[in-house]
């Protein structure tokens, strides 16, 4: 039976679009392989974005509660950002 191939992480596809980013701004790149690169960081980056989304109807999915979601500012440290604070 085929195996299905896996689906690159978040982090790898951010990886190669970063690295992809990287060669095109250095500029010496034929155009037509400047367009299929492109082409490919626009396909990297949907696919970034719907994990991005994915992983935050997660959270709220896992934060909410009775009366509805509660949705709470993230601070690496675990504390909460003081009243007023840019977030």
């Amino acid at each position: 039976m085929a195996r299905k191939p896996k689906e690159a992480g978040f982090e790898t596809t951010l990886a190669e679009l970063e690295e992809l980013v990287a060669r095109m701004e250095a500029g010496d790149l034929p155009l037509d392989e400047a367009l299929r690169s492109f082409e490919r960081g626009v396909q990297l980056t949907r696919e970034c974005q719907a994990a991005l989304q994915a992983a935050q109807q997660r959270v709220q999915v896992l934060t909410q509660t009775a009366t509805g979601p509660a949705l709470e500012d993230f601070t690496p440290d675990g504390t909460a950002p003081a009243p007023g604070a840019p977030s």
